[in-house]
């Protein structure tokens, strides 16, 4: 049994200082698989590379975190999370520095999956250590502050990026990780909490390569799609392949005494469900994360620099909201401000769909303001209702579970949106396109308001099935409280 150190012993003042450090990581490690996108021109003209060569950089970061996320989970149950953690910053820092010191691709590519692996580490075991060391009435306010900072490290990446471009190198993107890396790790060390004993337990081998294999292939096809089209052989191929050793992952971990992944979680319809509506969210709110920056520097005359401002409306309504969403989960519970924060996320993505070529700013503004507003009361939330639903010796897998499908989500969320939109203007225009078409702003804005409409009616069914889960647990509540009397 992985025991630690019971939330009862450790002082409040500690606690959020351990959340501080837990929130730095994860702001990091998050921030990192976004900072690099506005940079990769400047990137590829100092390297010498192709555009596509050097798109390389985003995915193959996306790709190692998702891959190794559900086996630092695993390995957090069994090593110790603080452990795991610690080793996540450490490998997430020199990885940090070897991305600014090369002058190679290839190296580059390395150590971006050296970053990846460390990152992986962080995130599969921060939301175990929080629920850890945080008490019930506490918990959602630390998760939401957790979530915030994720949320906050992937929507502020493209402005961050872009200043440190415009005033120095694109070398200190990476840089900036380390000195912060090292403090971390050294705090980490002081206020972390230790593990009493390890787990009498193996890592599972086969279904760890298994699951690697599967989501390297997954990702690699599904970021291929815009570039050689849905249709294309090698994309089904990869794609049927993938389906294959899914499958076979599976068997093998429901044979296995100690599987990378305990699928006896999912026996547990509320953890289930709260997984599918996490899953949910990230893929409607990625939709707009990526077609937003083109409408407004392709079709509206805005630069960079004010694309950049206008767009940290979203982050900054985020973070004002998610910790007070946690707070109240806290106080009036989860269900209800999900099933909240879904509905006005849906909202928000409707509205979105009505822009055109000569918008109202500021309707533009509360329509950001309103999907802000609804991830964020409900992303704290569901966290909470996640973690609530295992056991202490469970929380490294499913903060792996968890950290693992929110990737996953805003990887098919970018799918579905450029699918969407670039197969819309290939329609409109009688041949295939996969960029903006100069001229052509009717043909965007109509596949656009098609990703939109897409990405609302996808949040919808995350709202009935919120909806649902509400009901079920009040009656469940109903019925225990009359079973009782």
């Amino acid at each position: 049994m992985d025991i630690i150190t019971s939330e009862s012993t450790i002082h409040t003042s500690k606690r959020w200082s351990i959340l501080l450090i837990i929130v730095l990581s994860i702001f990091m490690s998050a921030l990192d698989g976004s900072i690099v996108n506005v940079a990769l021109p400047t990137m590829a003209n100092s390297l010498g590379v192709t555009s596509a060569a050097i798109a390389w950089v985003v995915s193959v970061y996306l790709i190692a975190i998702s891959a190794t996320m559900l086996l630092f989970g695993r390995l957090g149950d069994i090593l110790g999370k603080t452990v795991i953690f610690l080793f996540g910053i450490a490998l997430f820092s020199l990885g940090s520095l070897l991305c600014g010191v090369t002058y190679s691709l290839g190296v580059l590519l390395i150590a971006r999956v050296i970053q990846a692996i460390g990152a992986a580490g962080m995130m599969a075991n921060s939301q175990g250590i929080i629920t850890q060391v945080f008490p019930a009435e506490e918990r959602g306010r630390a998760l939401g502050l957790s979530g915030t900072f994720v949320a906050l490290g992937s929507l502020a990446g493209p402005s961050l990026g872009g200043m440190i471009v415009a005033y120095t190198s694109w070398e200190y993107i990476f840089w900036i990780n380390v000195p912060v890396g090292i403090i971390v790790f050294i705090l980490g060390i002081k206020l972390l909490p230790r593990s009493v004993k390890r787990q009498d337990e193996k890592v599972d081998v086969l279904g760890a390569i298994l699951f690697i294999i599967t989501i390297v292939l997954l990702f690699t096809a599904l970021g291929q799609i815009q570039n050689i089209g849905f249709k294309s052989p090698v994309i089904w191929v990869c794609l049927l392949i993938t389906i294959v050793l899914f499958i076979l992952f599976l068997v093998v971990e429901n044979k296995s005494q100690m599987p990378l992944l305990e699928l006896k979680l999912f026996r547990n319809k509320w953890f289930s469900v709260s997984i599918i509506c996490g899953f949910i969210s990230f893929v409607a709110i990625f939709c707009s994360n990526i077609v937003m920056p083109f409408y407004l520097q392709d079709i509206l005359p805005f630069t960079p620099g004010q694309a950049g401002a206008f767009l940290s409306i979203y982050p900054l309504v985020l973070a004002l909201t998610a910790p007070v969403s946690g707070y109240l989960s806290d106080k009036i519970g989860s269900e209800i401000l999900t099933l909240v924060g879904l509905t006005l996320t849906s909202l928000g993505l409707f509205l979105m769909s009505t822009l055109n070529e000569h918008p109202s700013y500021v309707a533009m503004g509360i329509f950001v303001a309103i999907m802000s507003l609804g991830n964020g009361l409900f992303q704290s939330p569901n966290t909470s209702l996640i973690m609530s639903t295992l056991p202490k010796n469970k929380l490294g897998i499913g903060g792996g579970i968890n950290a693992f499908v929110r990737n996953l989500g805003m990887i098919c969320g970018i799918t579905l949106a450029t699918t969407l939109l670039y197969g819309c203007m290939s329609s409109k225009l009688g041949y295939r396109v996969t960029d903006f078409v100069e001229g052509e702003s009717g043909v965007f804005i109509f596949g656009m308001r098609v990703v939109y409409v897409s990405a609302a009616s996808v949040c919808l069914v995350g709202v009935i099935i919120t909806a649902f889960r509400l009901f079920s647990r009040r009656k469940e509540k109903y019925e225990r409280s009359i079973y009782s009397k």
